[in-house]
């Protein structure tokens, strides 16, 4: 180790939204700090910080974020703490941030993916198959909709935003007749029994990085990338450069329903991905492989390949 050890004098301070979600991911990330470089839980300062997406009058609107803002919503402020030296890393769910980070951060840290499978949640219903004619589906997730409005149309889909707790909470007051949640942030929080179902990729294919916590910091910071390079799990970072690579040739944003899942097989990776037509009435599915070392020219090549295969306007919702 070349960079100096955080003690309880000089703490790493991790920086990390105040969600549930946000804090079992941070307090993970510290865990496996303390046991890759044997510290004590003092040796680390978890510091919250309140971002303008975690804003309750935008959230419990029920706006859709495309009506807010973009995924900088939800990491803008941590970035600015993380500039201005407040803290020293920052803990994210991969699938909420942007493609492109600000000058002088870094998101190349990866820890092992959860399950990327999104989770079917209803009090009432066992699956999308069992969901009747005109039930009420409540996601915030402009992917979720585009898939569900293309395998059943029939349905009522409205807007539904908050964490994984006020979601829940507002199926059992009867707002909608199921909704939608990640696997891995329900694992993350003890919560699996709370899932109906869970749905196969080949059902929905899941968000990009979906199940994946990804750790920013500072570029030049030798402590940070000396300490985060113990916990880097490498397989889960060529998987997630791969799809991010496929978001970011594409262009996606909160306003695109895109998606993408690798899977390594050997010593190569498989990509699928996926655009939609927010209406659910088009779809364009590309797929591919090539060696890990290749990892982010594929996620290219099968962007511009879905891109190649889009209709002039396709994207004309932008």
């Amino acid at each position: 180790m070349t960079a100096s050890l955080p003690s309880s004098d000089a703490p790493l301070k991790i920086g990390t939204r105040g969600s549930p979600l946000a804090l079992a991911q941070a307090h993970e990330t510290r865990d496996r700090l303390m046991a890759a470089h044997d510290l004590p839980a003092d040796a680390f300062e978890i510091v919250v910080i309140h971002t303008t997406g975690d804003n309750r009058q935008m959230i419990d609107a029920d706006r859709p974020l495309k009506e807010i803002g973009n995924k900088g919503l939800f990491t803008k402020e941590i970035e600015e703490a993380m500039l201005r030296s407040d803290i020293d890393i920052a803990v994210h769910s991969t699938k909420d941030m942007p493609t492109e980070q600000p000058e002088g951060l870094v998101l190349d840290v990866f820890l092992p993916r959860e399950d990327v499978r999104d989770a079917f949640i209803s009090i009432k219903y066992g699956s999308i198959s069992e969901l009747p004619e005109g039930a009420i589906v409540g996601t915030s997730s402009l992917r979720r909709r585009a898939q569900l409005a293309q395998i059943r149309p029939d349905l009522n889909l409205v807007e539904f935003r908050g964490n994984v707790q006020t979601r829940l909470k507002k199926l059992e007051d009867g707002l909608a007749d199921c909704s939608f949640l990640a696997m891995a942030g329900l694992t993350r929080l003890g919560m699996t029994d709370r899932a109906t179902a869970a749905i196969s990729p080949d059902e929905m294919l899941p968000a990009v990085a979906q199940g994946a916590i990804g750790i920013e910091y500072r570029a030049g910071d030798a402590r940070a990338a000396d300490l985060l390079a113990a916990i880097h799990h490498s397989d889960t970072a060529a998987r997630v450069t791969c799809e991010r690579a496929f978001l970011a040739t594409l262009d996606g944003s909160c306003e695109t329903p895109i998606a993408a899942l690798s899977i390594i097989e050997g010593d190569e990776i498989h990509l699928r991905g996926e655009i939609l037509r927010p209406d659910g009435s088009e779809r364009i599915a590309v797929e591919g492989r090539a060696t890990i070392s290749e990892a982010i020219d594929l996620g290219q090549r099968l962007g511009q390949e879905a891109l190649a295969q889009a209709p002039e306007n396709f994207f004309s919702w932008r």
